[in-house]
């Protein structure tokens, strides 16, 4: 397989989805785009492609633009899931009838647990294909899209984590996801990208503590408002919690000030420092409903299975519970059940040399 002519399939049309469709275009690459509303394909087939603009400027011309997801991976090399990862279950469901041997499915970011939750629904679909799935820890941009069919990519990462599973599948994923982005690089297993997660800390905690500004009707921004230096130094407390998390599993996370400097080469003495000397994140407002993905999402797939991962390794989860607690409260409403916990990904029961052989290999048994 020449990675130079791979054939890319991108199942999700929101901001990251028509964001990297676009950008893959403009490359030179074949791609396919699938997203389930009418409204979006529509916009984007009349148009023959993605208008992107800002760091990467150009019209991405599309291959095909479509409802039906059988039609976007048909015959795809590599197919990249940019869609919530609410929705990532769902999008196992749908693509393991149509998946054929060799194809590379990555979750770009699998946010904490994507490529371990993808794997065990193709499984309990009874998938038979061999198919190598991945996830990167974070999205490679910093975008929006001001409607469809025309993205804004305010920023591209510098560096970018990816794995598969099983681990020794990586290094053909690295080759072919180079080809397009050559500043990705891979991590120990699938482990560390969902570790490397910066939307559990960045998002939960921080929406959390701005509450009162999210339901004021100002106008604010994201990161350079809500990062506050007590906010920010509360989100480093949190973080240092996920790095002794990553310790005890036996692998070596990069704090969070420190992979703010390089990911985007933004560096400060603090968090609240680093976020406001990223330019891509100037763009970048803030909520203004609680009814946001930076909960709903980023706490059940997110907070709640790293919050599980450091209980079982019995280390200091007090903040990650007390956070993921007060946003239920919050809310009103339950987001640990149907959360990525250690039965729903598969890893219930295990021992902790049990789960590094299953990262490693793929294999729970021997």
């Amino acid at each position: 397989m020449n990675p130079k002519n791979l054939k890319w399939a991108v199942i999700g049309g929101g901001n990251g989805g028509q964001s990297m469709a676009g950008h893959l275009a403009i490359m030179g690459f074949p791609v396919r785009l699938y997203d389930i509303v009418p409204e979006t394909v529509e916009a984007i087939k009349s148009q023959g492609g993605i208008e992107v603009n800002g760091v990467v400027t150009g019209f991405g011309k599309l291959d095909l633009t479509t409802l039906v997801l059988a039609e976007a991976v048909d015959k795809a090399d590599i197919i990249v899931v940019v869609a919530p990862a609410l929705a990532h279950r769902a999008i196992a469901e749908s693509c393991a009838d149509h998946l054929t041997d060799g194809q590379i499915v990555v979750l770009h970011p699998g946010a904490t647990g994507g490529a371990l939750e993808f794997r065990k629904v193709l499984t309990d679909k009874g998938c038979t294909a061999d198919v190598t799935v991945a996830e990167t820890n974070s999205l490679i941009y910093a975008c929006r899209t001001s409607r469809p069919g025309c993205a804004s990519i305010f920023g591209v990462k510098q560096r970018l984590m990816a794995a598969a599973l099983p681990a020794d599948r990586t290094d053909t994923v690295l080759k072919c996801l180079r080809a397009a982005f050559p500043q990705i690089y891979g991590g120990k297993n699938v482990l560390e990208t969902s570790l490397a997660n910066p939307n559990a800390m960045m998002h939960p905690a921080p929406t959390l503590l701005n509450t009162s500004m999210i339901e004021s009707g100002r106008d604010w921004r994201y990161y350079w408002d809500g990062i506050t230096p007590s906010v920010g130094a509360f989100v480093e407390a949190l973080d240092a919690d996920r790095v002794a998390i990553g310790r005890a599993l036996g692998i070596d996370l990069t704090p969070i000030v420190a992979w703010y400097a390089e990911a985007y080469g933004a560096e400060g003495g603090t968090l609240s420092e680093a976020v406001k000397r990223n330019p891509a994140y100037e763009g970048i407002k803030g909520q203004t409903s609680l009814e946001t993905r930076y909960l709903l999402e980023d706490v059940p797939m997110g907070l709640v299975p790293l919050a599980a991962l450091g209980d079982l390794v019995q280390a200091d989860t007090r903040r990650i519970h007390i956070v993921i607690s007060m946003i239920e409260y919050l809310l009103g409403r339950d987001l640990t059940s149907n959360g990525r916990t250690l039965d729903n990904l598969g890893l219930g029961g295990m021992t902790v040399s049990k789960l590094q052989q299953y990262l490693e290999t793929g294999e729970t048994d021997g």
